[in-house]
């Protein structure tokens, strides 16, 4: 994952905005990788069009997705509310093999959940103040959106600061070896689907899977 802690941003003496993401990702060249796995493709086989791209300023991650879809949806009630249900990216990450996974999962508006824990069961949520500190724009607004059918286009960015990984003594992305993988899903859109950069060989649809998550290496 590329560091962009010499391209502006925290580095440049002014605070790092989500809005300001994607120019970043765009200026440095920073690569786009599709999240576009099928993997329960008889019971879910429709592909929406998902790329991400990542990179970090050694405090922070940075995320860009840029999402084109059939239906829209966004009613989770705030932060820690069911936004898997909505049209929903989601990003989970792994520092260790002895630290517990987090999954950082936003739907198009900008809602936010973070969890914590080694598998789906017993997951800790992130506290108030830690997904306060994530800022987040999306080109769609931030205001509730009904389920709506139709051809949508929609980017999220995020900055996501270290401490984020709550129960991690982490202040710097800088160099790290973690492992995790990338989603999308809308459990409660008209054509639910289920889509992961990596693959995942399960019976059924089940993003806590972390003996199948793939290497993410961070950039000094």
């Amino acid at each position: 994952m590329p560091s962009l802690k010499n391209g502006g941003g925290q580095g440049a003496g002014f605070p790092l905005r989500a809005c300001d993401v994607p120019q970043l990702m765009l200026t440095h060249g920073v690569p786009y990788h599709r999240v576009e796995t099928l993997n329960w493709p008889e019971a879910f086989p429709y592909r929406p069009e998902v790329e991400v791209a990542l990179a970090h300023v050694g405090s922070a991650l940075l995320l860009h997705y840029r999402v084109s879809e059939n239906c829209l949806r966004a009613v989770a009630e705030g932060d820690g509310g069911r936004v898997w249900e909505d049209s929903c990216c989601e990003l989970f990450l792994q520092p260790s093999a002895a630290s517990p996974y987090y999954n950082m999962e936003c739907n198009c508006a900008g809602t936010l959940l973070v969890y914590a824990g080694k598998d789906r069961h017993d997951r800790r949520p992130a506290p108030a103040e830690v997904l306060q500190n994530v800022d987040r724009w999306s080109s769609l607004g931030r205001d509730v959106i009904p389920l709506t059918d139709g051809p949508a286009t929609w980017h999220m960015a995020l900055v996501v600061p270290a401490a984020t990984l709550f129960e991690s003594d982490l202040n710097d992305f800088s160099g790290q070896h973690m492992r995790g993988n990338v989603y999308k899903c809308g459990d409660c859109l008209s054509v639910p689907h289920y889509l992961s950069m990596f693959p995942i060989t399960t019976e059924r649809p089940d993003f806590h899977r972390p003996e199948f998550f793939q290497d993410i290496v961070f950039a000094e």
